[in-house]
């Protein structure tokens, strides 16, 4: 009954890939953007999805795999310590920085407002409270807080950007 589908299978599933990949960079991309999406790590597998379902049809290499997985841990090292550093880099102390990245943990759970109050509030308590600094020094470290954690979502978004480009080339192109 159905038998004049069966020399379209192979394209009829091939489609499906491409489908299923496109809508995976698409959220992977949105992911960078929204904070409570894993979006690299659902780029990274937008990769491993397509290799699955294709094989060597796919055009996926190794080094992709390899590339895309430092990538995906740069990026979330990054996200997770640029509260820190951007406190560090304007002045603040060791403490202020382990404000900034405890504050910054404790603020995914307040989402939205709590990605950058969390890091904002946690360095200037740890300042006030461990450092022993004054009102002006510790809010110069949690202003850095912010600013550190704002250059880490941009950050992020670059490296979703990489992190598409080179699957679209590494597929289309070699």
């Amino acid at each position: 009954m159905f038998d004049f589908l069966i020399p379209w299978l192979p394209m009829i599933g091939a489609g499906v890939a491409w489908m299923v990949t496109i809508c995976l960079l698409i959220l992977g991309f949105i992911g960078t953007l929204v904070p409570f999406l894993p979006g690299h790590l659902i780029l990274f597998f937008a990769a491993v999805g397509h290799w699955l379902m294709l094989r060597d049809d796919s055009g996926v290499e190794w080094w992709t795999f390899v590339a895309l997985g430092f990538l995906l841990v740069v990026s979330q090292v990054m996200e997770f310590m640029s509260g820190a550093i951007g406190t560090r880099w304007f002045g603040g102390t060791r403490w202020g920085a382990a404000g900034a990245l405890i504050g910054g943990i404790v603020g995914i759970f307040f989402m939205p407002f709590g990605l950058i109050l969390g890091p904002l509030i946690g360095s200037m308590l740890c300042e006030f409270v461990f450092a022993k600094k004054e009102v002006r020094p510790a809010t110069v470290s949690g202003v850095g807080s912010v600013l550190g954690t704002l250059a880490g979502l941009i950050i992020k978004v670059i490296v979703g950007v990489v992190m598409i480009v080179w699957f679209v080339v590494d597929v289309i192109w070699i």
